[in-house]
């Protein structure tokens, strides 16, 4: 399996180990865009990042990570869903060049207005229910320090995340300790042993080298780190490409916009097109397509209002 992330516990279960390794993903977004190298990295930073954190979420619904830049890079936007399907896209500036040696904060935060996003999206939302999103200021040099950053802020769990990413690979380590459940009663042997485990994971996990993550497999890196511990390790998941973008989206957008609205389109382009921002496939409607669109919408209202009298 190419594209995987794969979970390990230390043996006294106080702190969680993920690993993700992302290939043919990863070329399939860089597929579909022409970024420049250091928006590249970037990106594929935050692919690998997203994957992570969408591991362990408890709904089925989607991770969405965005940094939003005052910089060269206006935005940055990756999906990921509970099952590890992911898409992503970055809006750049006109009239702003991207240098190579771009660094986090020049590209992203160069005014001091950047943000970290992180928005969680449950599929099936009750009526009412709005996705959470929580926003923090982008500190750190990094994709990995933002997002510690934003955990730590808004989870209250230690985190710790390396990243790295190239044109073949985008790949990330999480650690973070987990909460203890004993109380008092646990002893201060006990939370000490923890925060040894801590303590010995995050300074093992230090010494990792870019080119490490970027070529070692899942088993192979954490054998690299912790070939001394006791850790169990669960079966990987797989990490693919998925956009969900359709024909059926895009009509709902239209419907949303307003026929007056669409009319005035038709008038001075002739058809309304769509490109999806993430696979940059384009959907197209004519004036036959959208009179037919309103015209079911509206006998759809009318035949609602008629069941409930």
């Amino acid at each position: 399996m190419s594209d995987q992330l794969k979970k390990y516990l230390f043996e006294d279960q106080t702190v969680r180990a993920e690993v993700t390794s992302i290939r043919q993903t990863w070329k399939e977004i860089q597929a579909r865009h022409d970024y420049p190298p250091a928006v590249q990295r970037l990106l594929g930073e935050l692919v690998a990042a997203s994957a992570l954190l969408a591991a362990n979420i408890k709904f089925n619904g989607t991770v969405v990570l965005q940094l939003q830049g005052d910089g060269p890079i206006g935005l940055i936007v990756v999906e990921c869903h509970a099952d590890l399907g992911i898409r992503a896209t970055v809006k750049l500036r006109e009239g702003h060049a991207v240098p190579d040696d771009g660094t986090f904060q020049s590209l992203l935060n160069s005014q001091g207005g950047g943000r970290f996003a992180v928005m969680l999206d449950p599929q099936d939302r009750q009526p009412g229910q709005q996705p959470y999103q929580g926003i923090v200021a982008l500190h750190g040099n990094s994709v990995a320090e933002a997002l510690e950053h934003y955990m730590l802020a808004s989870e209250q769990l230690q985190t710790r995340i390396w990243l790295a990413a190239n044109a073949e690979c985008a790949a990330g380590v999480l650690l973070q300790q987990l909460p203890r459940h004993g109380g008092k009663t646990e002893g201060q042997a006990a939370q000490a042993k923890a925060d040894d485990t801590w303590e010995r994971a995050q300074v093992l996990a230090d010494t990792l080298k870019p080119e490490e993550l970027l070529t070692l497999t899942p088993d192979a890196l954490i054998h690299r780190l912790y070939w001394q511990e006791s850790l169990r390790a669960f079966d990987p998941a797989p990490v693919t490409y998925r956009c969900t973008c359709s024909r059926e989206k895009v009509a709902d957008v239209l419907l949303r916009i307003g026929k007056a609205e669409v009319d005035d389109i038709l008038a001075e382009q002739g058809r309304v097109q769509i490109h999806c921002d993430y696979c940059v496939k384009s959907f197209e409607f004519d004036a036959v397509d959208c009179a037919e669109l309103f015209a079911n919408d509206s006998a759809m209202v009318r035949h609602q209002n008629t069941t409930r009298h």
